[in-house]
């Protein structure tokens, strides 16, 4: 689910207030009392900002994205937590970017984030607005969290799995203990991606909407840059687990290859299979 935040036009309280707290002062300190501010400009699109907005307003609306997600992921997972952005794209917002939290010694991508695009705000009715706007996904925190391997196991009337989460206070550690007796199968895919747009949210995407309730995991094995030509590949681990029956190899073979196929067919990489 994303969450947008909206800030308002430069002369409101709002806005008066956030430059009160010091941000005004910290990004735009060669701007005097903040009178030459704009948020809005009749500029060109570049990959730092959209053209209808200043830089100096894209600068404030990231850094006030960044501090407040920062601090709800410290507040889930700790104090201490280290933090890093990565750029990445996402149809309604830019510049956009993706949150890496570091967890128990692995870099871990846990939201998409970004400065909504304009015309998303004006056909809001907020013409003289500038907002921000996020994604997380509640089930992978808890499966970061938890140590939960199988994202199936939230729809799950399993009492082997509901139990280990009733405890009497909530801030209680809980560590997951697996349920499945049945082993799983696990097969790599690799392939060149075809430009900078490429998500690989979009390749998870796919490998669920094909395998369906067979795949327990996707996960970026391994990220390559070709020293001569540049072209980046990347290298999915997928793990492949019933959880009523063992799997035959001959079942994981075919599903995928149908992931396979439409990888190349729908998201435009180079197969390396």
């Amino acid at each position: 689910m994303w969450q947008g935040r909206v800030l308002p036009h430069a002369d409101s309280p709002c806005v008066e207030w956030i430059f009160s707290a010091g941000l005004f002062v910290r990004l735009f300190s060669n701007i005097k009392d903040g009178e030459s501010f704009q948020l809005f400009e009749q500029g060109h699109r570049t990959a730092h900002k959209q053209e209808c907005h200043t830089m100096e307003a894209v600068r404030l609306v990231e850094f006030n994205l960044k501090q407040v997600l920062t601090k709800l992921m410290t507040h889930i997972f700790g104090d201490g937590l280290q933090v890093r952005w990565v750029d990445c794209y996402f149809p309604f917002t830019h510049p956009s970017f993706e949150m890496e939290i570091n967890f128990q010694g692995e870099w871990l991508e846990v939201l998409g984030c970004g400065v909504m695009e304009q015309q998303l705000v004006n056909s809001a009715g907020a013409q003289d607005k500038i907002g921000w706007a996020f994604g997380l996904g509640l089930e992978r925190l808890a499966m970061i969290l938890y140590d939960i391997p199988d994202i199936r196991l939230f729809w799950s009337e399993d009492e082997r799995f509901l139990k280990q989460f009733i405890v009497p206070h909530i801030c209680q550690k809980i560590k997951f203990q697996p349920l499945s007796r049945y082993p799983p199968l696990i097969n790599d895919i690799s392939f060149w991606l075809p430009s900078e747009t490429y998500s690989k949210n979009d390749f998870y995407e796919l490998a669920r909407t094909i395998g369906g309730d067979l795949i327990e995991k996707v996960v970026l094995l391994d990220e390559f840059t070709h020293p001569k030509t540049k072209k980046v590949s990347h290298c999915y681990r997928i793990v492949y687990r019933h959880p009523e029956r063992t799997l035959t190899q001959n079942e994981v073979h075919r599903i995928h290859q149908a992931i396979e196929e439409s990888a190349v067919r729908e998201l435009g990489v180079e197969g390396r299979f």
